[in-house]
């Protein structure tokens, strides 16, 4: 147990210090190894190739040397003869040394040498055991362990003179290449592909580790292991929804937030499946970034785009989902923050006027007129407050609607509210927040549209329940000169003060997300008539 932990903890220790060490110096190391693992492997498999060669070729050989001794009639004569080997021997270790063989035995049938490189062991018993075939007259080449070493031998039968009966066996053996022999030999080949392979090796592994530092922008493993954990995290505790898609249109990162708005759920998915039936399932999207509202599952959500460039080249598209719902409950704070402030800094102003009269009647003694004058404002005052509150449900419109009117006094334009407006609740993908920005926006433009003529008059219609819509905004203003459609594209205003140009283009951005249509007519020093239609009336409107 003890040396177990012990090498346990040895091999944390060498895991510590290889996390600290460099990529490159990383890929130095294992690319060293590797290569020298390689040419080990490969040093080896050539050796056991060559030493397969070589007793391919000392087969051939010894197996043609032995077929020619059996041949010699001085051979075929003398085996099995009891003063053979005096005639036999002389022959066989002369052939031996002039073919450089190790050794030839030749037998008799009764295994008794009559040829051997010892002459001791002239007139003993062969037994090497693989000889039985070659008694059969069978020739052929074994590989076994003999009296001097393993060798390649070759059994070939020998016959009479006559060719008619089998008298002994001739064997002619070349010791096997040991492998430290044939490296001897071949060291100096060994040794230059050797080198060579290492120094290709490492300079290949210095170009990819310094390609692979390029790639990854300089981090090491555990430095991007940590970013990416980190960068993963963060994007799923967002309070928005995140996609990102390859070039392809194929979903490749989907965020908490995203799966629930999208009812996703599985692992792989494309963008036209995802979001089918909208514009973001379109075959392009703009390469540039977009920002245009959604309505997927009955919700509204504002949709923002990002293409991805990596090398000048795209790589898909950033999705970003925000709710509308949340967006809009900060967006009718800020905007009834604004209504009101509007609001108070138009009826500060109009009051002090008022003041200003009512202060003047009194000094003329003119008591009646004042607490007319009086009575008039308050009663003007209550009638407005109470029409708005029978025709319009929502606090937030009303809001603005009241302050639009004290704005509309402030420039001196007359600012009416049809009777027949009536807006009960809101249809499905619109918001508060929503009407607030096409009613304040309308507004706001006719009035400025009437700054300039000499009847300022700016008339509103507002009708709406759960499935229709309807908005109509009449100015007598000086018109829209060319195109009247262009006052809602995305930057175009008449105007050359910053800052216009987006009103009335979130104004189309909203109404078309929800597919309704807007109509504009305009004529030249007559006026401008913008209209609203979203959904169908109900007959029994």
């Amino acid at each position: 147990m003890l040396n177990l932990i012990e090498g346990r903890l040895s091999c944390f220790s060498f895991y510590i210090p290889m996390k600290n060490i460099s990529l490159r110096l990383k890929m130095f190391i294992f690319s060293f190894i590797i290569v020298i693992s390689s040419i080990a492997t490969s040093g080896a498999i050539m050796i056991h190739n060559l030493a397969g060669a070589f007793e391919k070729e000392f087969g051939a050989r010894a197996i043609a040397i032995a077929r020619t001794v059996s041949q010699l009639t001085e051979v075929q004569n003398n085996v099995g003869k009891r003063e053979g080997f005096e005639i036999i021997q002389p022959i066989a270790e002369r052939i031996r040394l002039t073919t450089d063989v190790d050794y030839i035995v030749i037998i008799d049938m009764n295994r008794i040498r009559y040829s051997h490189p010892s002459e001791s062991k002239l007139g003993t018993v062969f037994e090497g055991g693989d000889e039985i075939e070659a008694f059969s007259q069978h020739e052929y080449i074994s590989k076994a362990r003999g009296v001097l070493g393993y060798s390649i031998r070759a059994f070939v039968p020998i016959m009479n003179e006559e060719g008619t009966k089998q008298v002994g066996v001739i064997t002619v053996g070349l010791l096997a290449p040991k492998w430290y022999n044939l490296l001897d030999e071949y060291q100096l080949d060994i040794l230059v592909s050797l080198f060579w392979g290492i120094a290709i090796g490492l300079g290949g592994s210095v170009w990819v580790a310094n390609h692979l530092k390029r790639q990854t922008f300089n981090l090491e493993p555990y430095e991007i292991a940590r970013l990416v954990e980190e960068r993963s995290g963060i994007i799923q505790a967002m309070d928005i929804g995140i996609l990102a898609t390859d070039e392809s249109g194929n979903v490749t990162f989907i965020n908490r937030l995203a799966r629930q708005y999208t009812h996703f759920f599985g692992q792989k998915v494309t963008r036209k499946t995802l979001f089918k039936d909208t514009w973001l399932a379109e075959d392009t999207i703009q390469q540039h970034e977009v920002y245009r509202p959604l309505l997927i599952f009955e919700q509204m959500y504002l949709v923002r785009t990002f293409p991805i460039r990596i090398l000048e080249q795209n790589a898909g598209y950033l999705i970003m989902l925000t709710d509308r719902k949340e967006a809009n409950m900060l967006a009718e704070e800020l905007t009834g923050i604004k209504i009101l402030v509007d609001s108070l800094r138009a009826q500060q102003h109009e009051y002090m006027n008022r003041l200003h009269s009512i202060a003047g009647l009194i000094q003329l003694e003119r008591n009646e007129d004042a607490l007319s004058l009086i009575i008039d404002e308050i009663t003007d005052e209550e009638e407005i407050i109470r029409s708005l509150h029978d025709k319009i449900h929502d606090y937030s419109i009303q809001g603005l609607l009241l302050g639009k009117y004290s704005r509309s006094k402030e420039l001196s334009v007359e600012l009416t509210i049809d009777e027949y407006s009536n807006l009960v609740d809101f249809m499905s993908g619109f918001s508060s927040g929503d009407m607030v920005t096409i009613i304040g926006n309308l507004l706001d433009n006719a009035m400025e549209a009437c700054l300039e003529s000499t009847h300022k008059d700016v008339h509103i219609t507002i009708i709406g329940d759960k499935h229709h819509l309807y908005i109509e905004v009449q100015d007598s203003g000086k018109g829209i000169e060319g195109l009247p459609q262009r006052i809602f594209d995305y930057g175009f205003s008449t105007k050359k003060k910053e800052g216009h140009g987006i009103g009335l283009a979130l104004v189309k951005q909203i109404v078309e997300s929800n597919k309704g249509t807007i109509q504009v007519e305009s004529t030249a020093h007559i006026g401008t008539v913008i209209t609203i239609i979203v959904g169908v009336a109900e007959e029994n409107e």
